[in-house]
Parts: structure tokens; C-alpha cells; sequence
């Protein structure tokens, strides 16, 4: 065989060898397991952050419909999202969370929740529509807004946030169930601990003892004493509850047992400023 001939079939068996390796990475590329993609942006549920709950016992404030100075030996500060956190205090974030605020279903669109002719599911007590939490989709969508909130409450310095109305399902005529709270409860405590922030139980008493698998680090139970059901946030968040009254009963009740383990405060059901007609604050 002369020079020629044999160096011409080893080019071809080179590049035999080559296009073999190229199939066989080929083929194995075609049998790994498809790596996840990225989410689209803004859908990502941030990673959990270390976060500080409120200080146990602490002097407490809850001032919702606007914020003023809070008083000496106030710790905790419980402000509207729109608001901003009182320097140097322990900033809780209220957010409305489950029901929409009075007027305001328009805003939520197919999110609201609607009985079988069409109209809306009502809270008639503070006169707020229930939002709809029956399908993943729709908990997705709700959670999507009431998360935007919560990125404004870290953004501003708040230290928690606490998400209203997680009972609603109790006022939704049995269209909403106590798993659909949850499920969606979870939602918020995800993106609440990736922001760094601590995230509240609100009321729910029954619903206490899963606070671990709902990711909830604390407690706002409103009028325990008056109800004498303060020990049932105590079994599940030991004295992380921080408990609102309404009435002098109530106060006395709750000061008597819990006095020196919970933060306590009597505030006027309109939680109005310091400077109206009306206010009240009391505590133990």
C-alpha cells in the first residue's frame, strides 16, 4: 500500500472516530434530565433570610389608621403598609391579606370571591369583600399583590408583617376551607422570610397548632381576653402573641393572666390617632 493511499485512510478513520463521538455526546445530551429554567422575572420566591420576631412582653402599639408618636415604654409599632416604620422600635407590617379593603373589589377583578349568583362574598361587618383562594392559580395571583406589599414593608425597614383576616374563610359561607387559608398563608411566609421579614398569625385560634408548617413566627390575637382563648396562642407560640382589646373587660381579663408574659393593649376599635376624639390606649 503506498504512503498516499495509507495516510488517506487514516484522515478517514479520524474523522469516522470524530462523528461517532459527536453522536454518542449527542445522544447523552438527549437522555440527561432537563435542567430547570429560570422563572420569569418577578415570580421568584426569594430564599429564606435569618429573621427576628417581635420581643416577647414587649410594650406594644397598634396603629393602623395613621401613626403618631408612640408613647413611652412602647417597644412594637403595628403601622398600615402605606405607613412608615417609628425609628428605633420593632416595626410590624399590617397588610390585608385575605379580604379586600371597603371599596375596593373592583381592583381585584376575578380574584374576589362570588356565590353561585355572582355576588360578591361580603365580610358585613367591615364591609370587605372576600378574595377567592380555591384554586392554585387564583392563591398565586392574590399573593402576587399582597407580595408586592410586603416588598414595600422591607423596603421601607419594617421588621414583620402581619396578614389580616386568615379566618375569612369563616365568613365565606363554606365556599372557602381552612386548607385554602393555609395554602395560601404559606405563599406569604415564603416570600415574607426570603424579604428577612417575620410574619404574624392573625387570630385563627383553631388553625394555631399547624404555625410551624405554615411558617408563622409569632401572634396578633384580637380580644383573647374577652374571649378567654389567649392560652390557645400561648400553646402553639409561647409568649410570642401580642394581644389587642377592645374593651376595659377585656383588658382586665387579659392582664390578670397574661400580664407578664404577653404584650398587651386596649385600643378604641377605630385604632384612631392619638390627636382624635375617641382614642384610646390602655395596657396593663
Amino acid at each position: 500500500m503506498s504512503t498516499e493511499v495509507h495516510s488517506f485512510l487514516e484522515s478517514i478513520m479520524q474523522v469516522r472516530t470524530a462523528l461517532l463521538l459527536c453522536a454518542a455526546v449527542a445522544a447523552l445530551t438527549a437522555c440527561a434530565p432537563p435542567q430547570p429554567s429560570s422563572p420569569p422575572p418577578g415570580t421568584s420566591t426569594p430564599q429564606p433570610r435569618p429573621v427576628a420576631p417581635p420581643p416577647a412582653g414587649g410594650g406594644v402599639d397598634y396603629q393602623l389608621a395613621q401613626g403618631y408618636p408612640p408613647d413611652p415604654g412602647v417597644e412594637i409599632v403595628i403601622r398600615d403598609h402605606a405607613a412608615s416604620p417609628e425609628s428605633g422600635l420593632y416595626n410590624i407590617c399590617y397588610v390585608n391579606a385575605f379580604q379586600a379593603q371597603p371599596g375596593a373589589e373592583t381592583e381585584w377583578g376575578d380574584l374576589v370571591l362570588r356565590d353561585a349568583t355572582g355576588s360578591a362574598v361580603m365580610d358585613e361587618d367591615w364591609d370587605e369583600a372576600l378574595l377567592d383562594l380555591r384554586t392554585p392559580d387564583k392563591r398565586d395571583r392574590v399573593a402576587a399583590k399582597v407580595n408586592a406589599w410586603i416588598d414595600e414593608c422591607a423596603a421601607k425597614g419594617f421588621q414583620a408583617v402581619e396578614p389580616d383576616n386568615f379566618d375569612s374563610f369563616t365568613r365565606s359561607r363554606g365556599l372557602l376551607s381552612a386548607a385554602d387559608a393555609q395554602d395560601f398563608i404559606r405563599l406569604l411566609s415564603a416570600h415574607a422570610h426570603g424579604r428577612g421579614l417575620a410574619i404574624g398569625q392573625k387570630n385563627t385560634s383553631e388553625l394555631a397548632p399547624d404555625r410551624e408548617r405554615n411558617g408563622l413566627d409569632f401572634a396578633v390575637a384580637e380580644e383573647c381576653g374577652e374571649q378567654g382563648n389567649c392560652d390557645e396562642y400561648t400553646a402553639a407560640f409561647d409568649n410570642g402573641v401580642i394581644v389587642i382589646e377592645y374593651t376595659d373587660s377585656g383588658l382586665t381579663a387579659a392582664c390578670s393572666r397574661w400580664g407578664d408574659a404577653l404584650s398587651i393593649v386596649r385600643r378604641d376599635r377605630d385604632v384612631l390617632p392619638v390627636d382624635e376624639p375617641g382614642h384610646v390606649r390602655e395596657t396593663c
